[in-house]
């Protein structure tokens, strides 16, 4: 068990940016509405999976919308704790602790706001061990565990408890739906789910990887090292491209941010030109000339990361804009998303690119996402 501090807050931003490839909400406002917190007194624990009982109830935390209308719409701050609290007076039973959705982003901190307001601890672990745009795309369900029941609330003091739905996908449907009429963001606890279960379907320790790579670029620019040595040291993968964006086209459709972004190359990688096609989160990437894509160097579910070259801050989807120097990583997914089941779900033909073949990044023992 840790408790959190103000530094741990920072080093965690930074780390589940990153992690979060491009999507989970813009972590800098998780971050300072949680700092704001921890300033009040309020306090929040980590345990690890280990740490729960077998039939200790448990409850993911986080938002679901558009990264692009995340930084716009201003939240009241409770959203996670009315959430929490609804999907309690529906099934009559106190949680007892709460587990990240996805280790992405402000959805990183969100379970972390919840913890504190409910006086709660949070789980070392989630169910992506990076972000992810849909809500069947979670380890929790990719492995049977019921995906409802569920509260859904937004920041105008809407609540709407999902009762039961057929599997992920249905959810992933109506949720979206509501998620749209509540002005494209909202905040979800789901589903009660057991100790035994979490243990066997969760990817254990990312809380602790998501301050341990934040820790890393924060040493790195203390002692001017190379970002992507510091942060390929904790996670393992390798270097993929840098380069300066050069065109960006996004829009907010459906309640994500899709669209695609070409970088020119610097450096060693001067002549070429990588473009990313995304929908919340980086999902496929090509290197080759300005007008073709050229051959694929990362795909989903591995992560495909960018940060800012010189000061290795993540860079979201909707921070994306011309003329940024990026430097962007490929880091290995979990196994739990390697097999043939997880990647009809995960893999790239679910997101509309069945040309693309999945190949996995190697894995270093001891590194990176378990």
């Amino acid at each position: 068990m840790w408790t959190v501090t103000l530094d741990d807050l920072e080093a965690i931003a930074i780390g589940a940016g990153i992690l979060g490839t491009g999507g989970g909400g813009n972590p800098y406002l998780g971050k300072i509405r949680m700092a704001q917190l921890l300033k009040q007194g309020y306090s929040v624990q980590v345990i690890s999976l280990d740490e729960v009982a077998d039939e200790a109830l448990v409850c993911s935390v986080g938002g679901m919308g558009a990264p692009t209308v995340g930084v716009e719409k201003i939240s009241r701050g409770d959203e996670s704790k009315r959430a929490v609290e609804a999907l309690e007076k529906y099934v009559g039973k106190s949680i007892d602790a709460i587990i990240s959705a996805e280790i992405g982003g402000a959805n990183s901190i969100a379970p972390l706001e919840a913890g504190a307001l409910t006086n709660k601890p949070v789980i070392d672990a989630d169910a992506m061990g990076r972000a992810f745009p849909e809500m069947q795309m979670s380890t929790h369900f990719i492995a049977g565990v019921s995906c409802t029941p569920g509260a859904m609330v937004d920041e105008k003091g809407n609540c709407i408890v999902l009762g039961h739905m057929t599997d992920s996908f249905a959810l992933e449907r109506f949720a979206r739906d509501l998620c749209v009429h509540m002005g494209a963001t909202s905040m979800l606890a789901l589903p009660v789910m057991k100790g035994s279960e979490i243990r066997h379907t969760s990817v254990r320790d990312t809380m602790t990887l998501a301050r341990r790579v934040g820790e890393a670029v924060i040493h790195a620019r203390a002692v001017k090292s190379h970002f992507t040595d510091a942060i390929l040291g904790v996670t393992g993968g390798s270097e993929l491209f840098t380069g300066k964006l050069i065109d960006v086209q996004r829009q907010t459709v459906g309640g994500f941010a899709r669209g695609e972004l070409i970088a020119e190359g610097l450096g060693e990688y001067r002549g070429d030109f990588l473009h990313i096609a995304f929908q919340n989160e980086n999902l496929v990437a090509w290197r080759g000339d300005r007008d073709v894509r050229g051959e694929v160097v990362a795909c989903v579910p591995d992560l495909i990361c960018m940060i800012e070259s010189e000061s290795g801050e993540p860079i979201t989807t909707e921070q994306l804009r011309y003329g940024l120097r990026v430097t962007i990583l490929g880091i290995p997914c979990t196994d739990k998303f390697r097999t043939p089941a997880a990647l009809e779900v995960v893999g790239p033909t679910a997101f509309g690119y069945p040309e693309v073949t999945f190949v996995p990044m190697p894995k270093t023992p001891g590194q990176g996402i378990e």
